[in-house]
Parts: structure tokens; sequence; C-alpha cells
């Protein structure tokens, strides 16, 4: 299993340039695999820290994510910032950003685009309620 966070920040989200494979170079959301007893919305939170230096709180479960033929279960995260500052804070990172949804990066997998479609759709149903 492993975790993402949406962050939102400034009018954009919160994203991580990738210094490790796959995809090296390209951007995702903060992410990681969740340590065996660990709790994924803690897991999640520990790993917005360790690659952004933002300490946050998980929210609602934007998904489940997985694939024919990929071992890994991904479960995204909305979260909000709480403390920290926004920095590349390990060695899995290159550099952090924040960027609008309509001027993203090159993104690092596939998945990526849909999983913040799903979010979007997320905001706009709780406004709407």
């Amino acid at each position: 299993i492993a975790g993402a966070a949406i962050v939102p920040m400034d009018g954009g989200i919160v994203m991580v340039q990738r210094a490790i494979e796959p995809a090296i170079g390209k951007w995702s959301f903060p992410s990681g695999y969740v340590n065996r007893g660990e709790k994924i919305e803690r897991a999640v939170e520990r790993e917005v820290l360790e690659e952004c230096g933002l300490e946050t709180t998980v929210g609602q479960l934007v998904g489940l994510y997985s694939e024919a033929g990929n071992q890994i279960i991904l479960a995204v995260y909305a979260a909000a910032i709480i403390g920290g500052k926004l920095e590349s804070a390990d060695h899995e990172t290159l550099d952090v950003g924040v960027f609008k949804i309509d001027q993203l990066p090159e993104l690092a997998f596939a998945h990526d685009r849909g999983i913040i479609d799903d979010w979007v759709r997320l905001k706009s149903q709780a406004g709407s309620t």
C-alpha cells in the first residue's frame, strides 16, 4: 500500500519532482509506502513532511487506485497544511512547487491527471451539498 496527498496551497496544489525511479525528474503528489503497522493517514502525513517540509492533517479519501499487473494499491487523500515550510526536504525529491491544476508540469504517472480530476469532482460535490 502506498499513500499520497493532494495538498492545496496558494491557489494550486503541492507537487514534488521525483529524484527516484520510476519517472525520475517528473512531477507527482507527495507519496510513499505505508510502513508495516502504520496507519495509512499517518503515513501520508509523514510522507508530506519528509518530502515537502509541510505539516498536514489528512482529510477526505479521494480514492483507492489499482491497476491490473501492478502490485501497488494507492490511497490518495486530500490534506490541509497546519504548519511547516514548503521545501525539498529529502533525497527522494529534486524540487517541490505549487502548480495550478490547469498549469501542471510533466506528470510522473498516467493516473495522476485522473486523480486530480477525482479530487476536483469531490470538491465541487462538497460545495454543492
